[in-house]
């Protein structure tokens, strides 16, 4: 009998031993998640309250400064955030119904966002908040389901139907990268380099200083990497465009002049193009970012590729989508090297920069 009254007290024990491990495991757990987590960084301003009428959301709104990059965040009552925005750069994040992204053609990746992706009027800085222009715009913005950056690169995808506007020209539907290069193969220069929007869309166009760029037949709805971020920045999204990377101002030609060019605001400095040179963390990317890759030995300093970042897919993994040869178009495929930034596949091993425009 005295054993039977023992093993209670026995258990019980037993029981709060157990408990306190897996207390102190979780607690350990959480350390280590939030040691690889961006630490938040201490507020600067005071926060206000928004009262520009953007109540979509609903409650009191707050205002804080983050920094690293330096940028303003807006939350709710009970601290979601509603949008971001970033000094010295155009592109917000707003936080919006969900959607889903797919490219059934080439890969069964799903990205699932609320994060929608828009360009404001004028760069932000700090204080904007309380700005007319700002004021309008983000009423306008908040909550709508206009297409934004997001919306307009996936219009390119396989399969993406075409879409034409008023004078008849095709602005939208299944890009390919570029024409066949006859002295290239599969995995070496297959396709030819340097079809930008105007040749997607067959149009002679005319920039900002002046230059005026004729299309060119073989490259009719054809956009290679810096084409397609062109494309939808800039011809979709209204951002200044150069002709080259050198003449105009705005966003340059490739993704060399874009990562080292004045626009946009760096979130990953770029150290080098070397494998040493490759971040030690991206955590400080978010939806929208340009991503800047060297993945050709032969382009010696320059960089070579860039995509946009699109945030995680359904299983976690952190995507972009980019114009890619191998697919023959915008992809966030997996043909020629997953459209991955984590592990060490073969665009997150060669991820070297990345940038807020």
């Amino acid at each position: 009998m005295p054993p039977k009254k023992k093993r209670p007290a026995l258990h019980a024990a037993t029981v709060l031993a157990l408990l306190a491990g897996s207390a102190f495991l979780t607690v350990e757990l959480r350390k280590d998640e939030q040691d690889k987590a961006p630490e938040v960084q201490a507020v600067t301003d005071t926060p206000g309250r928004l009262s520009n009428g953007a109540s979509a959301q609903g409650g009191k709104q707050t205002w804080e400064r983050l920094r690293n990059p330096d940028r303003s965040v807006l939350r709710t009552e009970g601290g979601k955030v509603l949008a971001t925005f970033t000094d010295g750069a155009r592109a917000a994040t707003l936080t919006g119904p969900s959607r889903t992204f797919t490219e059934p053609a080439n890969t069964k990746s799903r990205v699932v966002t609320d994060d929608w992706v828009r360009l404001m009027p004028e760069v932000w800085r700090k204080g904007a908040e309380k700005e007319k222009w700002f004021k309008d715009w983000y009423k306008q913005f908040a909550g709508s389901e206009e297409d934004d950056v997001f919306a307009m690169a996936f219009q390119y995808v396989e399969g993406a139907p075409v879409k034409k506007d008023d004078e008849g020209i095709a602005y939208r539907g299944d890009a390919n990268f570029g024409p066949l290069n006859p002295n290239g193969s599969e995995g070496n220069d297959l396709r030819e380099e340097q079809s930008d929007f105007y040749d997607y869309l067959g149009i002679p166009y005319t920039f900002r200083d002046g230059t005026t760029i004729q299309p060119e037949a073989k490259r009719a709805r054809s956009m290679d990497c810096s084409g397609f971020i062109r494309t939808v920045f800039g011809y979709r999204a209204r951002y200044p465009l150069m002709s080259s990377d050198t003449a105009g101002d705005g966003l340059p030609r490739t993704a060399n002049g874009m990562a080292r060019g004045k626009v946009g605001t760096e979130v990953i400095k770029l150290k080098g193009v070397g494998a040493a040179d490759r971040p030690k963390t991206i955590d400080v990317i978010q939806p929208g970012d340009l991503v800047f890759f060297k993945l050709d030995a032969r382009t010696k300093q320059r960089l070579d590729h860039v995509g946009i970042f699109l945030g995680h897919d359904a299983d976690g993994h952190k995507i972009f989508i980019s114009s890619r040869e191998e697919v023959n178009g915008p992809t966030i495929g997996d043909k020629g090297g997953t459209s991955r930034l984590d592990g060490n596949g073969y665009y997150a091993s060669t991820l070297r920069s990345a940038k807020r425009l």
